[in-house]
Formats: C-alpha cells, sequence, structure tokens
C-alpha cells in the first residue's frame, strides 16, 4: 500500500475545506519535554462552526440512505486511508501524547479495525432492526394493519476527542465510527492536546467522503476552546446526539447543555471510573507475586490513564492479605514513572494522590520511581480499610494516572456491603477458585448493578472490540447506563425506531420493501426471516 505524506496546516477541516480560525492559536506539546509543537492550530468561531453543522445537515438526507455495500465500503476506504499514512500518524501521536510506539501502533490497529468491523455490520445490515407484522384483514374483532418498522439515523452527532486514546477514542474512533456506520453525519471537536494526530486522521476521512463520491458534510474536524466552541457546538439545533470520552465535569456540563436545550437531545458520555478489584481467599493460596505483578502492570500501563484502570482492590484482612500486600510493595519498588499525557494532567495526579495520602486512616503501601522525562510521576499504592472507605468521600473519588488503593475487609458480608456504596463503575474483577464461589455468588447481584463489565481472573486493561463487549456503566462512569461505546452495539446509540402503517410498498424505505432489495434478516410477524428466504 502507497504510503501516503500529509502536510499539517494547523486548521479545521469544514466540509471538505481545510479553513484557519478567526481566534486564539494552540500548539499540541511534548510532554517528556514540555516543547511546543507545529504547527500552531487556529481555533473557530461559533460563525465557522455554523459553517460545519450545516453542511453536516445537508449531509444527513443522502448519507443516511445509503445502499448497504457502498456504506460499508466508505467505512473500509476510512481504514484504508489511515493504514496508508504509515509511521508518520504514530510519530505524530508519540511527540504529542508521551506514550509508546508499541502502545500507539496497537491503538491504530484497533482504529482500523473497528471502522472493518463496522463495515461489516452495515454490510448484514441487522442494525436497521426491521420487523414487520403484515396485515390481517380478516382478523376479529377488528382487523390489522400492515405496520413495519426500522431504525433511522438520528441525525448529525457531535463527537468530542479524548485525551487518553488520541486514535481509538478521538477522531475516527469508536464514536465516530459506530455513528458513520449508523448513517450519521460526524462534526468532531478535536482533543487539543494532540491537534496535529487530529488532522492526520481527519483528512483520512475527509478523503474518504470525496473519494467515496458523497456529500462533504459528512464529516468535519474542529478545533476550538471546549468552554466555547464545545458548548456551541453541544447547543447546535442541526446535532441530535454527542458522544463523549473525558472528565465527569465536562461530561456534565455537555449533558445539562444539551437538557437544556428547547429539544433535548441524548448525551453518551463515558466520564469517571475507578474499577473496583475483589480478591478472594483461594485466589490468593496461589502465585502471589505474579497476582501482585499483574496488579502493578495494571495500574502502571500507560502511565495508568486508562479508563479501566483498577483504582482499589478489596483485600482479606489476614494473612493472605498481608501477603498481598507485601507483594504489591516488591513489585512497585521495580516500577519507574511513565510520561503522562499532559503536564496538567500530571499536575492533577499529583494533587489527587497528596490528597488521597493526607487522609486519616490511609497509608502508603509503596511507591515507585519517578521516570526521567518531564511529567512522569512516581506511581503509588495506597491501604486502607472498609470502615474508613465507606465513611470518605475524597476515596471513592477517581485519580487519572497511575494510583491504586488496597481496601481490606474482615468478611463477605462486609465485602457485599462496601460493593453496595460504590458509585457505578465500567468495570469489576474477581480473582477467584472453586473454592470462593459461594461468596462470589452473594457479591454478584450487587456488582450487575454497579458496574457494565463483571471479569474473572484477569485485568480490566484492555478492551476487546467485538459483538458482545460493553463498555460502558452506570452514572458516573457513563451518562447512559443502556448503552455501549465499545463493540458493535455502539452503533444502536445513533438510532431510533420509526414505524411505517399501511404506506404502499414503493413509498416505503429499501429496508421495509416486500421484496427485500438490500437481503436484510427480518422479523416477520415476531418470527426471524433469515434473508435467504426472502422471495
Amino acid at each position: 500500500m502507497t504510503t501516503k505524506e500529509i502536510a499539517l496546516t494547523g486548521r479545521s477541516i469544514l466540509a471538505g475545506v481545510s479553513v484557519a480560525g478567526t481566534g486564539a492559536t494552540v500548539h499540541g506539546a511534548d510532554p517528556a519535554t514540555d516543547r511546543a509543537l507545529e504547527p500552531g492550530y487556529t481555533l473557530i468561531d461559533e460563525a465557522q462552526l455554523r459553517i460545519a453543522t450545516a453542511a453536516a445537515e445537508e449531509a444527513y438526507a443522502s448519507f443516511s440512505r445509503m445502499e448497504p455495500g457502498a456504506h460499508a465500503a466508505f467505512l473500509e476506504r476510512i481504514a484504508d486511508n489511515i493504514d496508508a499514512v504509515g509511521d508518520e500518524l504514530v510519530t505524530r501521536a508519540m511527540a504529542e501524547t508521551g506514550l509508546s510506539e508499541a502502545r500507539l501502533t496497537g491503538e491504530r490497529g484497533r482504529t482500523t479495525g473497528q471502522l472493518r468491523l463496522f463495515a461489516r455490520v452495515v454490510q448484514q445490515g441487522d442494525h436497521r432492526g426491521v420487523r414487520i407484522d403484515p396485515a390481517l384483514p380478516g382478523r376479529t374483532p377488528a382487523p390489522r394493519a400492515d405496520i413495519r418498522q426500522r431504525q433511522l439515523a438520528l441525525g448529525p452527532v457531535a463527537v468530542f476527542g479524548a485525551s487518553n486514546f488520541p486514535l481509538a477514542f478521538s477522531t475516527a474512533g469508536g464514536d465516530t465510527a459506530s455513528a458513520l456506520a449508523a448513517g450519521c453525519p460526524v462534526v468532531f471537536k478535536a482533543h487539543n492536546a494532540h491537534p496535529g494526530t487530529s488532522e492526520i486522521v481527519g483528512h483520512a476521512i475527509a478523503d474518504a467522503v470525496h473519494e467515496a463520491g458523497l456529500h462533504p458534510g459528512v464529516f468535519s474536524l474542529v478545533y476550538g476552546q471546549g468552554s466555547r466552541i464545545g458548548q456551541a457546538l453541544a447547543a447546535d439545533p442541526v446535532i441530535q446526539a454527542i458522544g463523549f470520552t473525558g472528565s465527569r465535569g465536562a461530561g456534565q456540563a455537555l449533558v445539562a447543555t444539551a437538557a437544556a436545550r428547547p429539544v433535548p437531545i441524548p448525551v453518551y458520555a463515558e466520564m469517571s471510573s475507578i474499577n473496583p478489584v475483589f480478591l478472594f481467599d483461594g485466589a490468593l493460596q496461589g502465585d502471589v507475586d505474579a497476582l501482585a505483578e499483574a496488579f502493578v502492570g495494571s495500574v502502571t500501563g500507560s502511565s495508568g490513564q486508562l479508563c479501566t484502570a483498577p483504582g482499589l482492590v478489596f483485600v482479606p484482612a489476614d494473612t493472605g492479605g498481608d501477603g498481598f500486600a507485601t507483594a504489591v510493595e516488591r513489585a512497585l519498588a521495580k516500577a519507574s514513572g511513565q510520561t503522562m499525557l499532559t503536564a496538567a494532567i500530571a499536575d492533577s495526579w499529583v494533587a489527587g494522590v497528596d490528597t488521597l495520602g493526607a487522609q486519616e486512616g490511609v497509608d502508603l503501601v509503596a511507591r515507585g520511581r519517578a521516570g526521567a522525562t518531564q511529567n512522569a510521576p512516581a506511581p503509588a499504592v495506597f491501604e486502607t480499610d472498609v470502615s474508613t472507605f465507606l465513611t470518605n468521600d475524597t476515596l471513592h473519588e477517581e485519580i487519572f494516572g497511575a494510583a491504586s488503593m488496597l481496601i481490606r475487609y474482615s468478611s463477605p458480608e462486609e465485602l457485599v456491603g462496601a460493593a453496595s456504596r460504590l458509585e457505578g463503575q465500567l468495570t469489576a474483577t474477581l480473582h477467584l477458585t472453586d473454592h470462593d464461589h459461594a461468596t462470589v455468588a452473594l457479591l454478584l447481584p450487587v456488582l450487575e448493578r454497579k458496574v457494565g463489565r463483571i471479569l474473572a481472573n484477569g485485568w480490566p486493561t484492555g478492551v476487546e472490540v467485538g459483538h458482545a463487549m460493553v463498555h460502558g456503566g452506570p452514572f458516573p462512569a457513563t451518562s447512559a447506563s443502556r448503552t455501549t461505546s465499545v463493540g458493535t452495539l455502539a452503533i444502536e446509540r445513533f438510532l431510533r425506531p420509526v414505524a411505517y402503517q399501511d404506506i404502499p410498498d414503493d413509498l416505503l424505505p429499501q429496508p421495509l420493501r416486500e421484496n427485500n432489495p438490500w437481503h436484510l434478516n427480518r422479523r416477520l410477524d415476531g418470527r426471524l426471516e433469515p434473508a435467504g428466504n426472502d422471495s
């Protein structure tokens, strides 16, 4: 595949056109040195933003009705264009985030992989949710009308880039991929911490739009101040849904703006999670050093800047738990701090750790070494008991970065009580053997109401992109607990059902027509009718 060379412009892409903003200029920065990176990116104003949203509205009619084969080919083309950029994309992302080449190479593969996965979803078409209740004119006491239902794309979607995933949760990431797969044009608000990475991927998408012959309003990339342009984007009457990954404060601000509109819209915000881990007696009878090293690896990977990093570990208050704490101390002594995404994020981590360490009843278990670069603080693990944890709200707050806390518990009942007091989480992890099943059975009903994903004998960092994955959870993990931002089910966030009653066949949308021209699986009178059985 030919490698594309992309010259960074420092401009937004408004419906396929590179446009300089009228506002201030921002730069990405190398967090390892705090050195500003060129070019500077000019920020757009509200009038320029409306160019993007108006074009998205114009694009909706044709884009939302694309034939499945062409629609799938478009998503594949985006993935191909990202691959064609080659190493330039990873190199720029490394410079802007401090993340490793291996991490970013894997993230690029995840980004293109989920685009290709959604292309297969679009081609198969089950997300269209076709249901047909044929007319029953002879039914008594009253005849039944012909009623047909399909899922319709909501309309233009605003997506906000995440700081910690410059590829997989940013320009062409899961929110963008699932919205485009649903048939929704996207206006993407770039994260100002990695503007060059966003522009490279933005051009890959815009080029795919042009190459597929689509309306240019299908995709726009905008740079702007979050409190100004981000809020204006959320308030724009054209926008019909919002996808967001970031802090609890910023997510709640978007939710408030969306709710205050004359016509409120859904916000799918992933915000805050501390991802509790539960260690049981049986698991502590095995190789405790290996368990502790795996835990420390999960806490410190990517400098702890993963939304699924384990921020709490419930450990028995007995000799087995003591052995685990000692093993954690040994493992953490070998760990060094890694460069965090930005100086501001590193400063926030330091403040959070200082606050946690100052709490009464909280003790430091161990601390690693500071890294050699700027913004690479030493990872830390603390310890407290269940009683202290339950009576101090500070201990329930997320610290974004390489920090965690052991919570010592004395009985299964105490553990269940503590779990019931947790806020909503993305994940909960269980380390157990057959010996522990009775205790775990008491805990599972509580966790099912608290988290989006429950896993056993692993670690929550690393989220598989597939059909069964749930990356979501009750508030404050997300603002919409019935959805997921990862996996093929994510497409359903950007669809709504519409029913058609006694509409003539030639006026029906293609998925609902009698001869099934798109060869979709459909549910006929409640029974699944596979595509191969259509007449």
